[in-house]
């Protein structure tokens, strides 16, 4: 993700936050980003080559750099869970940005960790979750929306085993499986309620045998 370089509301006029707040797009979309190469490398000392992007503002960190880090100390960590979220949304993910911007703005070296968000919740009641005001990542349309592709990586390898336990029923393979005792279901990544609970594999002898499935969120 890349850093955000948003200039704080001012004390008067349009600019105040509290007298006339914007809303997360609009400060998302007013931000300055710089390209993620340039984080990686100014900020946390990551050179380039272990930095691959996903377009300018996004990256993922090589496993081989990760794994030559172990010789050094460990560094603190801040757990930030288990909030109830405001009436103005102000939850885990805002908590945990705020904190890393204020302790970066005292001269401390951090970053914060968040869980991918998953479609599902992202188009349901609870909103984004890439935090909100000016305690956000950015791009946040990006990381909500699609990030760098891993759910959707991880919800066609779910339901290849998905079709996998299908085929072996419908070839009667060995070890004979229960159809009514599947319990490995399939995976969409946003709330749908209507797949659920649904009946797979009709259409007659070639599509399999029927039986009760469901999607669970990815």
């Amino acid at each position: 993700m890349s850093e955000r370089s948003a200039a704080a509301p001012g004390a008067s006029g349009k600019d105040n936050q509290h007298l006339a707040p914007k809303s997360d797009i609009e400060i998302s979309q007013a931000a300055k980003m710089r390209p993620i190469i340039d984080v990686a490398r100014d900020k946390l000392g990551i050179p380039a080559e272990h930095v691959q992007p996903y377009g300018h503002y996004k990256g993922k960190i090589s496993l081989d750099y990760i794994s030559s880090l172990d010789s050094q100390a460990d560094g603190k960590l801040i757990l930030v869970t288990a909030i109830t979220p405001t009436p103005a949304g102000e939850g885990k993910t805002t908590t945990t940005v705020g904190l890393t911007d204020g302790l970066n703005h005292i001269g401390k070296k951090a970053l914060c960790c968040l869980r991918e968000p998953s479609l599902g919740p992202c188009f349901g009641v609870k909103g984004g979750a890439a935090g909100g005001g000016y305690a956000q990542v950015v791009p946040m349309e990006d990381i909500n929306l699609h990030f760098t592709g891993d759910f959707h990586a991880i919800g066609a390898a779910n339901n290849l085993l998905a079709a996998l336990i299908d085929n072996h029923i419908y070839w009667g393979g060995e070890p004979k499986i229960d159809s009514r005792r599947v319990a490995w279901r399939r995976v969409v990544d946003m709330n749908d309620r209507a797949l659920r609970s649904i009946v797979s594999s009709l259409g007659g002898v070639s599509n399999g045998f029927a039986r009760e499935d469901g999607f669970d969120i990815t």
